[in-house]
């Protein structure tokens, strides 16, 4: 049989065309294989567990049912995409606001109920922001450092990024390719170049605020398989010609010479190897949620990256670290600039204790706090929580003392958390030696806050700010922010010369931190905190020892402050105690103004009232105040030249944005070395029913500095029983194992260790 030439070359050129028909479709099959959808939060195997278990999770069910209330109640209320135009808490930014966080929901309900209503709806609002967004200006509001489009600021679009990806993750495979490569091409490509490569002065940070830029591009990125933008969302922008001197409206610095920047480095820098997050719990609760879902997401879709990994861990033990730096109520303690009143029911800690039960092999502690939340993820991580929840796994979740470094490697201060009693009504302790807290850091090295249960004792300022709130600066930060709730004279910290720590200048303050001294809550009995700061204040050492004391002869334990100043010269120190409530008495006689006056003028003494001044002859200062149904005392040791003052928060505040809290400040005016030693009682009730008060009244007889030289102090304590103990510290040598010996008028005193305290009941 003759075979010829040309049947030859036609049987070869259909091999050649079917083995590349058949290259071409395992090519087609590994890209397809490479992504599927829902792949972020939701996935499609996960879909189907969530799908089986409808109707037997009560509290997945609970919150599904509301959800879709909430959803279903927008769809009728139609698409609204206004031109923006307000700043916070206006109505440009609240309807696009909503926008972000209803599609997200409608594209989980989607595939949860698989009903098409949900898809149409977020492929309806997707489509109208894909034709208003290419003709987008940036915001027409001037005040950002780096303007968003839809929003004011860039942190909010890139709210709106993170969000919107996982409503079009969910409804990917619904849309058509043609109306998916318009979306990609008109709205979520230029909206991820926008907030990075056009403004990397908010992109390539390490901040709060670049890490949810970071999250919003790789978000985005792992929904439209796109390996580049998703690299330029881990390790950021790799040319930005940043102006090395820029700062943001805060005043913080954009960027530090050689600084590594991307999702990986804001992971890696502001978190201590505790899980302590720099600028504070407040930013810390913000910033976890985008931190927590793209971890999630890359779980899921970059399995390789072993991302909960990361860093030994931190993102998980960040998570217990947050839910440890909040009140008996929930409510985080106000650190740095910090809203008061946001908790643990806020929707960032909802995802982070679903997240971190799901990923922490099922840690049942968490479950505690996520029945008390009564909802959940609508995800993998809240199934899970719901079953565990519904099988009765939860365990309490116990608050301890706990002492939380700062700074990357943990070598840059921190925050320490004392708590006595050990009940619901717990007084907790939040002293604070920590670092600058970049951009969003207060002046309050030393500084601490006082709580019983879930009441402010002692309080911090917070922030001046309503957020969101439009009547009040548009709901941004207020310049009382600046003037006032970050200057030091706001803190329960030493103030020299009205001059504020650091001088008020941010980049000073950024160079140190205050060093630890000893943590120990060994005894339950007597647990203590000691820090010292050598930087605030030029040639002047502050160093302040706090004690919890359990003592059997008052009804709770009370707290012993002690501050040790050393100085080259002269100085003026104040001492601010912001109580809380209505003052029931003092022992020395003051004078009240009968024309309020500002204290001082500047570095925030401009903004407290000098409502009266006193001194005493006594040895003691002592005043009272009721708040909540309780008594509280202050007794202070304190000299006939010191100036006892009472105070009021809101002097030159003509728009009233401060509150007019009371405070009581101890003035020491030219000397040089000093000490400043306090206790606090915590005593009594008051029932408005019966009418009837019990123990009203101090338990402290009197307060003395018995001994003090460079190296040691003690402090005795008469009680009105006439029970008496003494507190004897080291200051020069804070080894467990130093022997210490002090010789006081004919008696010798020994012990080993730091401190000690002696009873003589």
């Amino acid at each position: 049989m003759k075979i010829k030439l040309h049947d030859i070359l036609i049987a070869f050129l259909f091999i050649a065309a079917s083995c590349k028909a058949q290259s071409k479709a395992i090519s087609n099959i590994k890209k397809s294989n490479k992504l599927e959808h829902p792949s972020l939060i939701l996935t499609k195997t996960g879909v189907e567990k969530i799908r089986k278990q409808l109707g037997n999770v009560p509290v997945f069910d609970a919150t599904l049912a509301k959800v879709k209330a909430e959803v279903d109640a927008e769809i009728l209320n139609g698409i609204e995409v206004p031109i923006p135009k307000d700043y916070s808490g206006g109505y440009t930014h609240e309807r696009h606001k909503k926008n972000f966080l209803i599609i997200q929901k409608a594209g989980v309900l989607y595939q949860i109920l698989d009903d098409a209503t949900y898809a149409k709806y977020v492929k309806s609002m997707l489509l109208a922001y894909a034709k208003i967004y290419p003709t987008l200006p940036v915001h027409p509001q001037t005040r950002s450092y780096a303007r968003g489009k839809l929003f004011w600021q860039c942190l909010n679009d890139s709210n709106w990024l993170v969000y919107t990806s996982q409503a079009y993750d969910c409804i990917y495979n619904y849309l058509t390719e043609n109306e998916r490569n318009h979306l990609e091409k008109d709205l979520f490509k230029p909206f991820a170049k926008f907030i990075s490569e056009e403004n990397p002065q908010f992109f390539n940070r390490v901040h709060n605020h670049s890490t949810w830029g970071n999250v919003a591009v790789g978000m985005i990125a792992l929904v439209m398989d796109d390996d580049k933008l998703l690299e330029t969302a881990l390790h950021g922008l790799k040319h930005d010609n940043i102006d090395p001197n820029a700062r943001d409206n805060d005043g913080g610095f954009i960027k530090k010479a050689g600084q590594k920047v991307g999702f990986l480095a804001n992971l890696e820098e502001p978190f201590s190897p505790d899980g302590y997050y720099t600028e504070g719990p407040y930013y810390q609760r913000y910033a976890m949620y985008p931190f927590l879902v793209f971890a999630e997401a890359l779980q899921n879709v970059k399995l390789e990256l072993k991302i909960f990994e990361y860093k030994n861990g931190v993102l998980l033990k960040s998570i217990y670290t947050l839910l440890n730096l909040t009140d008996a109520d929930g409510n985080f303690f106000p650190l740095n600039d910090g809203q008061k009143g946001m908790s643990y029911y806020s929707r960032e800690l909802v995802s982070a204790v679903d997240i971190g039960y799901y990923y922490s092999e099922n840690k049942t502690d968490l479950l505690s706090i996520a029945k008390k939340q009564g909802e959940v993820l609508l995800d993998n991580t809240g199934l899970a929580v719901a079953i565990g929840i519904r099988d009765g796994l939860e365990t309490p979740f116990i608050k301890k003392s706990l002492d939380l470094s700062d700074g990357k490697n943990g070598d840059e201060g921190g925050v320490a958390i004392l708590r006595a009693n050990g009940s619901k009504d717990e007084l907790s302790l939040v002293m604070k030696y920590s670092a600058q807290g970049l951009s969003h850091g207060h002046y309050d090295k030393l500084s601490f806050s006082l709580y019983e249960g879930g009441n402010e004792v002692i309080q911090d300022y917070g922030m001046a700010r309503f957020v969101n709130i439009q009547q009040k600066g548009g709901g941004n930060y207020l310049k009382e922010n600046t003037t006032w709730a970050k200057q030091t004279i706001a803190h329960n910290t030493i103030n020299q010369d009205e001059t504020s720590h650091f001088n008020g200048d941010f980049e000073t303050g950024s160079l140190h931190h205050s060093e630890k001294y000893i943590f120990d809550v060994s005894n339950s009995k007597l647990q203590i905190v000691s820090a010292k700061e050598t930087n605030a204040y030029p040639g002047t050492q502050i160093h302040r020892t706090m004690a919890f004391v359990k003592d059997n002869s008052f009804e709770n334990s009370f707290l012993l402050d002690i501050i040790k100043i050393d100085a080259e010269k002269n100085h003026q120190y104040d001492l601010p105690y912001y109580f809380l409530g209505q003052l029931m008495s003092a022992n020395f006689e003051y004078t009240k103004s009968e024309t309020l006056m500002p204290l001082g003028t500047k570095n925030g003494f401009q903004h407290l009232w000098k409502e009266a001044v006193g001194k005493t002859g006594t040895g003691n200062a002592k005043i009272s105040w009721f708040n909540k149904e309780r008594f509280y005392t202050l007794t202070s040791v304190v000299s006939n030249e010191d100036d006892l003052i009472f105070t009021r928060i809101g002097a030159n505040d003509p728009r009233f944005n401060l509150r007019n809290d009371p405070g009581f400040i101890i003035r020491k005016q030219q000397i040089k070395d000093t000490y400043f030693v306090s206790i606090i009682e915590s005593h009594g009730h008051y029932d408005p029913v019966s009418e009837i008060a019990t123990n009203a009244f101090s338990n402290i007889k009197n307060l003395t500095i018995l001994y003090s030289d460079e190296a040691y102090v003690a402090i005795h304590i008469e009680n009105i029983n006439h029970t008496e103990s003494m507190f004897l510290f080291s200051f020069k040598n804070n080894s467990i194992d130093k022997k210490h010996q002090i010789k006081i008028e004919d008696k010798v005193y020994e012990w080993v260790g730091v401190y000690q305290l002696i009873n003589n009941n």
